[in-house]
């Protein structure tokens, strides 16, 4: 998968509603840790442990401002998690390590695997 462009409000409406994991990434073009942080969200969105199940989409404020007024973006990059249409968590500045616990925090795989390994601890006791 690849790190989608939100042009319009709308298009961040339909994506948030037709995809059940959503990252968001609110960014501006002059924005140096945001231009840092591009290229690691761009493996991530490629790589398989999220591949599919993570929507990766991101959104430029001063091209989207109306996006960014609804959200309240006031720093970038800003990192926003929705889950099934809601947002469920925030992360603000270019921090990898960070932003990848948030990721997993939030892959439907994770949840699953770890929830699983919870039973089978409970079973074997």
């Amino acid at each position: 998968m690849t790190v989608h462009n939100i042009a319009t409000l709308e298009q961040f409406k339909e994506t948030i509603a037709k995809n059940p994991v959503v990252l968001l990434d609110a960014f501006a073009t002059w924005c140096g840790p945001c231009k840092a942080i591009a290229p690691q969200i761009a493996r991530w969105a490629e790589d398989p442990t999220f591949k599919d199940k993570t929507y990766f989409a991101k959104f430029d404020v001063d091209a989207v401002p109306d996006l960014a007024q609804e959200l309240g973006i006031r720093a970038m990059p800003t990192f926003i998690v929705f889950k099934d249409g809601e947002k469920v968590d925030e992360f603000l500045g270019a921090n990898p390590p960070a932003l990848l616990n948030l990721l997993k925090k939030y892959n439907p795989e994770e949840t699953e695997t770890t929830e699983n390994s919870e039973n089978k601890s409970e079973t074997a006791e």
